[in-house]
């Protein structure tokens, strides 16, 4: 621990588990105070007990924009301030197109696109009026190449990549960084529906990294001098060829 971010309140959504989880942890263990964003209240509460009192919970439905419209109050009344957030919820769905069911799309579609947008403006007043922040997406190798066996997933990420390009852009005159950590395969819940068989080929093939591996490199972009801005951290297994 070096207390690279004591006196920093960050917020990250999707944090009850995998990703957000363990850059929540790795905050914390560098002295930051860290809002857990998600849906599952009672998971948050628990792990958040568990944690300690860097940990404050906050439930929020991301696809129901008009509590996404209440995270920034909620959040500096939990925390009194915040300085880093970070849009890491998100969901997966791969297969072929021509089986795939647009209902389901629209959930991924909606999460990793909409829901991740609108959190990102429900907290840039106070970030932009402070002059000063850090916006950090989880985007994904398959927002810099398309996959092709995930192409709803592929392009939710593009757009991720598209709009950390042109946000951060935008926002630099504020102070305000914008950078986007895209790993390749994960342990996370988001892989709960590969099937068992190319589960077991990716462990075994050493293809697959862990979250803490990702929140390493959040850690890194976030602690450089606020004259860089790391854009993009592309994260891949030794052993994925892309």
């Amino acid at each position: 621990m070096t207390n690279l971010f004591t006196g920093r309140v960050a917020a990250i959504t999707g944090a009850a588990s995998g990703i957000g989880l363990e850059c929540a942890r790795a905050l914390i263990a560098e002295g930051a105070k860290v809002v857990l964003i998600d849906r599952a209240k009672d998971r948050l509460e628990q792990l958040c007990a568990e944690i300690g009192p860097q940990a404050l919970p906050l439930a929020i439905d991301l696809l129901q924009p008009d509590d996404v419209a209440t995270m920034l109050p909620r959040i500096l009344d939990l925390a009194g301030g915040l300085h880093i957030f970070h849009a890491n919820a998100g969901a997966y769905i791969g297969g072929d197109v021509t089986e795939g069911d647009p209902d389901a799309w629209d959930r991924v579609l909606n999460l990793n696109v909409n829901a991740a947008f609108r959190s990102v403006h429900a907290v840039l007043p106070h970030l932009v009026a402070q002059k000063s922040g850090d916006i950090i997406f989880t985007s994904s190798i398959a927002g810099i190449v398309p996959v092709v066996w995930e192409p709803i997933y592929t392009a939710s990420k593009f757009a991720v990549q598209a709009f950390v390009h042109t946000t951060r852009r935008q926002l630099a005159k504020h102070g305000v960084r914008v950078g986007a950590v895209a790993p390749g395969p994960v342990v996370t819940a988001l892989l709960d529906d590969w099937p068992q068989a190319k589960m077991d080929e990716a462990l075994a093939s050493g293809s697959l990294m862990q979250p803490k591996e990702v929140a390493d490199a959040v850690v890194f972009m976030l602690s450089r001098p606020r004259n860089v801005t790391i854009r993009d951290v592309v994260i891949l297994p030794n052993s994925v060829d892309l």
